[in-house]
């Protein structure tokens, strides 16, 4: 009997705490999650999650290159999924972490320089469940809008999340039950749901 072969590829998801899945007690986040169930398709998924808590665009800018190309030798079918932004657009000492403009073209960079090199996807900045800044939620909403246009004129495939899990009860009763940003695994299971329904995820990972 001839053993099934499975496609073989390994992922770096690329970002912030989002990404890394904090608040999740189950350690699995929306990333574990998108690549457990790819598995469960036929699929044979190393999966690198890089999400570091507190990251900025300024932040993945230094660092991506050389933490992904250690994780994806040529010999293999490696891709990148980065998602960050938030971490921008929150206050310190009265102003925004990073400038809108410096967002922007951090953005540009990242991804221009990874698509060169690998299939890329990129995934919009998550909502801030805390009430501590009113102003943040406008603040979201341009940088996800700009993310959108780069990625366009990228011809990068783009996830806006930030609108569908603002109504999300889950993801937002479970972050303000929580620290007022991370969700538990129900909130991280919503987030993975919502990738797998993405044309573009379902493109790389089709049913076998």
């Amino acid at each position: 009997m001839e053993l099934q072969h499975l496609p073989e590829v390994r992922i770096c998801f690329v970002g912030d705490s989002f990404v890394n899945g904090t608040g999740d007690q189950e350690c699995l986040g929306w990333t574990g999650r998108v690549c457990a169930n790819a598995n469960k398709k036929g699929y044979d998924i190393t999966h690198y999650n890089l999400g570091i808590r507190r990251d900025t665009s300024t932040d993945i800018a230094k660092r991506w290159l050389q933490e992904v190309s250690l994780r994806l030798p040529k010999e293999y079918d490696g891709r990148v999924v980065f998602s960050f932004g938030l971490n921008d657009i929150t206050l310190e000492n009265g102003k925004t972490r990073v400038d809108l403009a410096d967002s922007i073209k951090n953005a540009h960079e990242i991804l221009s320089e990874a698509q060169k090199l690998y299939p890329v996807l990129m995934i919009g900045p998550a909502p801030y469940a805390g009430q501590k800044d009113s102003h943040i939620r406008q603040r979201n909403t341009d940088l996800t809008q700009h993310l959108a246009l780069i990625c366009k004129k990228l011809d990068v495939p783009y996830l806006g999340v930030f609108t569908i899990l603002e109504k999300s009860n889950i993801w937002i009763d479970e972050a303000r039950a929580n620290d007022g940003a991370h969700p538990r695994a129900g909130g991280y299971t919503e987030f993975a749901q919502i990738v797998e329904n993405w044309d573009a995820w379902l493109n790389w990972f089709p049913l076998t």
